[in-house]
């Protein structure tokens, strides 16, 4: 795996076609969190040596698969996702428990409701020890080819205004580094300005609106 920050790593990149995808562990002082999913035996043997998972976290329906029910069994993990999610997620494993609204897991990892992209989707924003805020953004605002951008799957409950709803969420925030879960191109990973952070969201916005 790959550092990041002193506490965060990057797994090894799952490709489906165009769309690439990473997962990332977190250090937590209170047990480790992994961020979306990997079904990679080399992160997940890095994972136990690190001291193994205490939650696995997803965004939303398209982080799930058959690696699920793998990390529970290996690492004794809670599995906790969107419940307007649950149909899609709930064929590969069931969750330990929903997140609720103004979730803060082991007190200073906060849930963000961003439905728009799916449903339920979901967003998590947390101030590291280590001085830096992290997003992880899901599929809600992600990279194409290093630019910031949208998707909203209608057949997944998604919707323009749930979208630009979230988006505003969001530009309220002042990430130092931004994780979306898929992305398209070399960048999965960024770390805008506050000035770059809310131009681009301000600019995928008004493009949601002419929809």
């Amino acid at each position: 795996m790959k550092q990041l920050y002193p506490d965060l790593w990057q797994t090894e990149k799952h490709q489906t076609g165009i769309l690439n995808s990473y997962a990332y562990f977190l250090e937590h002082p209170q047990g480790n969190i992994l961020f979306y999913n990997t079904g990679n035996d080399a992160d997940l043997d890095f994972m136990e040596e690190r001291g193994g998972i205490r939650m696995q976290l997803l965004t939303h329906r398209d982080e799930a698969g058959g690696s699920l029910e793998r990390i529970r069994n290996r690492f004794g993990s809670l599995l906790l996702y969107p419940e307007r999610e649950a149909g899609a997620i709930g064929r590969h494993a069931s969750a330990d428990r929903y997140f609720e609204k103004g979730d803060h897991l082991l007190g200073d990892l906060l849930v963000l409701d961003t439905p728009g992209h799916t449903a339920g989707s979901v967003c998590f924003f947390y101030k590291s020890p280590h001085g830096k805020s992290y997003l992880f953004s899901g599929d809600t605002f992600f990279l194409w080819d290093s630019k910031w951008s949208t998707l909203v799957v209608e057949k997944a409950g998604g919707s323009a205004d749930a979208l630009i709803r979230s988006l505003l969420v969001l530009r309220s925030l002042k990430p130092d580094a931004v994780f979306s879960s898929g992305f398209v191109g070399e960048l999965g990973v960024a770390e805008p300005t506050e000035q770059e952070w809310r131009a681009a969201i301000d600019q995928e916005v008004e493009k949601l609106r002419k929809l």
